[in-house]
């Protein structure tokens, strides 16, 4: 087959250091998931849906075939850390935490994790950052240890 071709589909999941709420202004956070859009873009992982509350994001793009899970991961948090810490120097030192997790989404799934995505804010009234993750770890059959998730 003379063509590469791919169609691998992300869910993304990253929060702010300590879950410190950086990005609580509304017009702030939606300012970042466009940024975040436009990264996507540009380093051709397009972005299906992006999203999140004051301590996360969530994130569903196309893996280009050309970069693995972390360039991707690390362009994104690089680039969008320096965009905050020049937009919003008044919230402080923004950083993200170390780690994130990704999880494959088949695209039947996928507009499903897009309504999730755009439900957020009404999700995290009930349930924290931590207790998402560790139903979507659960969910993805992910073993993880307490002592090394949360930074």
């Amino acid at each position: 087959m003379p063509q590469s071709l791919s169609n691998i589909l992300l869910h993304v999941i990253f929060s702010t250091k300590d879950r410190v709420p950086f990005l609580q202004d509304a017009k702030l956070r939606k300012e970042l998931h466009a940024y975040l859009i436009g990264t996507l873009r540009d380093i051709d992982c397009p972005s299906l849906r992006v999203g999140g509350v004051a301590d996360h994001v969530h994130v569903l793009c196309r893996l280009s075939r050309t970069i693995t899970i972390a360039g991707l991961i690390e362009e994104m948090k690089t680039s969008s850390s320096k965009w905050v810490n020049r937009e919003a120097p008044d919230i402080g030192s923004f950083y993200w935490q170390n780690g994130y997790a990704a999880f494959s989404v088949s695209p039947s799934n996928a507009e499903h994790v897009e309504r999730y995505i755009d439900n957020q804010d009404i999700h995290h009234r009930t349930q924290s950052y931590q207790d998402e993750l560790r139903e979507f770890f659960r969910k993805h059959r992910v073993e993880f240890d307490e002592r090394y998730v949360w930074d």
